[in-house]
């Protein structure tokens, strides 16, 4: 499992967490580190506290933005420590391991942490199939990044050996299925169409939104849709931009 599983880490402020990240990935035999923008890195303080797991940070793949750290992507979560205005899909770390374990080693899975002081803005949660929560202690909530990416890579460590020790893997919907599962990318591409069609016939005014594409990201984003899925929608939006030019 844990060679298809990225820990993508967003903007972080202190080169030392991200150290701390990929002694605790390495720790669960996790490699493939992303990161989102940081503030400072390559840094010494990052290679002091990786202590031993130096090769993970020289690996680590650096992107400006969100989006491109996840594009090829087939399964995004993201962390969150609160409730947010639109319910999205919420799991705790072994639930969220229950998810992956069934999921072909061949598709491409992101984990992504926020900021240490403001987590992940709502943009980027929407991005997300699921939202993956730690129910620490209520009282005293906060866990340094290291110790939140520590206790998620091991919960998927020990779902992946138990599944090991399982001859039979249950594939993801119960059967091989025919086509792949669309990336990130794919239903990025898709949402903005959509958003654009949408605009063409007036069913969303740009100047006054609310929450239409982010409760329609939820839609489509529960229901993991296949890139022949996809196509088709897309195919849809693009017959109704063609009927509208002839009107």
């Amino acid at each position: 499992m844990s060679v298809n599983v990225r820990i993508v880490l967003v903007n972080t402020t202190h080169p030392g967490n991200i150290g701390g990240v990929a002694r605790a990935m390495k720790n669960m035999k996790f490699e493939s580190l992303y990161l989102v923008a940081p503030k400072k890195f390559p840094h010494a303080n990052a290679d002091a506290r990786a202590a031993g797991a130096t090769d993970l940070l020289e690996s680590a793949v650096v992107h400006d933005t969100l989006e491109e750290a996840i594009a090829d992507c087939h399964l995004v979560v993201g962390t969150s420590a609160r409730g947010r205005h639109i319910p999205w899909p919420v799991v705790d770390p072994r639930e969220l391991a229950s998810i992956v374990s069934p999921i072909d080693e061949e598709k491409k899975i992101a984990v992504v942490f926020g900021r240490e002081d403001r987590g992940l803005t709502n943009e980027e949660l929407h991005l997300c199939h699921y939202h993956v929560h730690i129910p620490s202690n209520e009282s005293f909530s906060s866990l340094n990044l290291a110790a939140a990416v520590q206790v998620i890579t091991y919960e998927l460590r020990m779902s992946s050996l138990y599944s090991d020790q399982n001859e039979e893997h249950k594939p993801q919907w119960g059967t091989n299925w025919d086509i792949d599962m669309a990336s990130s990318a794919d239903l990025e591409r898709l949402f903005d169409h959509m958003e654009q069609t949408l605009v063409d016939i007036d069913f969303l005014d740009p100047e006054n939104p609310r929450q239409l594409m982010p409760r329609l990201r939820r839609l489509y984003l529960r229901s993991f849709p296949d890139k022949v899925e996809v196509s088709v929608l897309r195919g849809i939006l693009t017959a109704t931009q063609k009927q509208l030019k002839k009107s």
